[in-house]
């Protein structure tokens, strides 16, 4: 199984209001040496985690012990810039399995999408509520129903559907990436062959 499945997500978020957030910000080019994917987590936005010293920065948002979750709620154009799979490999490894923004880069929301994390679009509105939200009660809980392609806002029931491409619904459910989906069907692709 290439990552965990997602089915049906309840959780707290980290809220990080912040728009157009590149992939360098996600994970800078000096970590990119690695090639497999564990460890990146330890280096997800590095440079606004940690002072030159190496030293957390109180006044960041992952520093700070207030908020907590498998949600991160993102600004507007998340992921834009550079293509790089590790931004999405750093925020796996982290520990989110799904992040909301109203809008995200199409080749990072892919890059989510393979790698098994949920990019869920929303509405401007709906983002800001969420983030408000959250902001003000960091006890928060957002539901994330994948069957159902929505998200709720449990504090006040408050709630959207999102898109998402069948197929990639249906690898994300079972935990597949676009290898694990093909050897799943291995034995019909036998059988085919073997009519031939």
């Amino acid at each position: 199984m290439a990552y965990d499945k997602f089915t049906l997500l309840r959780s707290t978020a980290v809220p990080l209001p912040t728009e157009n957030v590149d992939t360098d910000q996600i994970i800078p080019a000096r970590f990119l040496k690695a090639t497999e994917r564990e460890g990146f987590g330890d280096n997800l936005f590095r440079d606004w985690r940690y002072d030159v010293e190496g030293k957390p920065k109180k006044d960041f948002v992952l520093n700070d012990s207030t908020y907590s979750g498998k949600i991160l709620v993102a600004g507007k154009n998340f992921g834009c810039g550079s293509s790089r799979e590790h931004a999405v490999w750093a925020i796996y490894d982290y520990g989110f399995r799904c992040v909301v923004s109203s809008f995200f880069a199409d080749i990072f929301k892919n890059n989510c999408l393979n790698i098994g994390v949920l990019p869920v679009t929303v509405s401007a509105s709906f983002a800001d509520r969420i983030l408000s939200e959250v902001a003000k009660h960091p006890d928060t809980e957002l539901e994330i129903d994948l069957a159902q392609q929505r998200i709720t806002l449990l504090s006040t029931g408050e709630g959207e559907t999102f898109d998402i491409n069948a197929y990639k619904k249906g690898n994300m459910q079972h935990g597949f990436d676009d290898i694990d989906y093909l050897l799943n069907m291995a034995s019909a692709i036998d059988t085919f062959a073997a009519s031939r």
